[in-house]
């Protein structure tokens, strides 16, 4: 068979570029938002709201060595979780982190390495049985990176937990708040493979949001966009979680007939947002952020992304 030069030098380019990239340690697979996990200033007042509001059930419950509670943990589906943990000081922020599922936590923790990035621990099973270790990114928020394991609680639990109370059955996904946006692409795009699904602006001159989707599922994280970081005592509305449901409107007359209804106090009321798609806020006692929203627009058309700039740093 004859080979042009041409295909010669593609060949040995490709060739050569394979031999550089030998060395590296790839990307394992990113497959969702894991949990997030939230600090509470009153342990059982944040329980009652997650369990008899939300109607998420309790998978399992952790003590520290010393009996007191550790973590509490709501089941949302077979992979994704809310965490309460008791709060280790008042007025601080109520994010404790988030984390992401992977494939491979051990090679992703030697990715990372590659790319500069510490884990804040070595890697480790943790009391469920799981391996995870815990990076920072780029405004602080720790980042925990979890494998659910074969003999893990939570593969040993599927199917069970499942409340037919809940309220939904997926975290669709979590924001936190992002003050420099190039510095947290460089972190979640160029090095974790996020891509960018939506941008949106509440007023059409400074960018507001942008969504950021796993690069292995349909999950995504929010960047809430601020030029400085808000006080902790007023980041319960940007840190948050968001639940799909396919009907907004009847989340909230399911919600009105729990008895819990009577002790929240806010309003529940449907709103559109700048993504068109309809959503509840329903905020728990400490203040954090339950997004309740519709996954489709409310014409099935998308919603165009601004393109506004950033916030000034």
């Amino acid at each position: 068979m004859f080979v042009s030069p041409n295909m010669k030098c593609v060949a040995l380019f490709l060739s050569l570029s394979c031999s550089l990239a030998a060395g590296e340690p790839s990307r394992p697979r990113i497959l969702g938002v894991a949990h997030i996990a939230l600090f509470a200033h009153d342990h059982e007042k944040s329980v009652a709201f997650y369990r008899e509001f939300l109607g998420f059930e309790e998978a399992y419950t952790l003590k520290n060595p010393d009996g007191s509670q550790s973590v509490t943990s709501f089941k949302v589906n077979d992979r994704q979780y809310v965490e309460l943990l008791p709060e280790r000081a008042p007025n601080t922020d109520r994010l404790a982190h988030i984390s992401l599922q992977t494939d491979d936590a051990n090679a992703m923790r030697a990715y990372l390495a590659s790319k500069g990035i510490k884990s804040a621990g070595n890697l480790s099973k943790d009391q469920t049985g799981d391996l995870k270790f815990t990076v920072t990114d780029p405004d602080g928020h720790e980042l925990e990176i979890v494998q659910y394991q074969p003999d893990g609680w939570r593969t040993r639990a599927k199917g069970k937990h499942l409340s037919p109370d809940a309220i939904s059955k997926h975290m669709m996904h979590v924001g936190i708040i992002v003050t420099d946006l190039d510095r947290a692409n460089k972190f979640y795009a160029d090095i974790l493979g996020f891509h960018e699904i939506w941008r949106g602006s509440k007023d059409g001159k400074e960018l507001s949001w942008t969504n950021m989707q796993v690069p292995d599922g349909n999950d995504y994280i929010e960047f809430m966009l601020y030029n400085e970081t808000p006080p902790p005592t007023k980041r319960g509305s940007a840190h948050h979680l968001c639940l799909e449901v396919p009907d907004a409107a009847a989340t909230i007359a399911t919600l009105d007939k729990k008895p819990y209804r009577k002790q929240y106090t806010q309003t529940l009321q449907i709103r559109t947002g700048i993504n068109r798609k309809r959503q509840v806020n329903i905020f728990d006692p400490d203040g954090t952020r339950t997004e309740v929203m519709e996954p489709v627009t409310i014409d099935g058309k998308p919603a165009p992304s601004s393109d506004a700039p950033p916030p000034r740093i």
